[in-house]
């Protein structure tokens, strides 16, 4: 299951010690909610292997603004706390996990 990211809770859940991917998205937002089913089954496939999260931007405000998210859906990658890679955009399951893999 995601995890739901808020502006509270996103400093320590990216600087725990487990890879982390963050959807940014928003209820209105077409290709957000074409990408959900994806980023929903890559987050019980890596369960235990990393944080898979959900950021909704019209209820946050200051993790979007740090992360410099200008289009919606951007997916964003962390490693040891630190950004390290960005998708943008409805993009393919198999773009999504080749980055998941890559930073575990």
């Amino acid at each position: 299951m995601e995890t739901i990211i808020t502006d509270a809770n996103i400093a320590d859940i990216i600087g725990g010690n487990k890879s982390v991917m963050i959807d940014f998205w928003a209820t209105w937002c077409g290709p957000c909610r074409a990408l959900a089913p994806t980023v929903e089954e890559i987050a019980k496939e890596y369960e235990g292997r990393a944080v898979v999260g959900k950021c909704n931007v019209d209820e946050c405000s200051e993790a979007p603004m740090k992360y410099g998210i200008r289009n919606i859906p951007t997916l964003l990658f962390f490693k040891d706390g630190q950004l390290v890679d960005r998708l943008v955009g409805a993009v393919p399951k198999s773009d999504i996990t080749a980055k998941l893999n890559a930073i575990l």
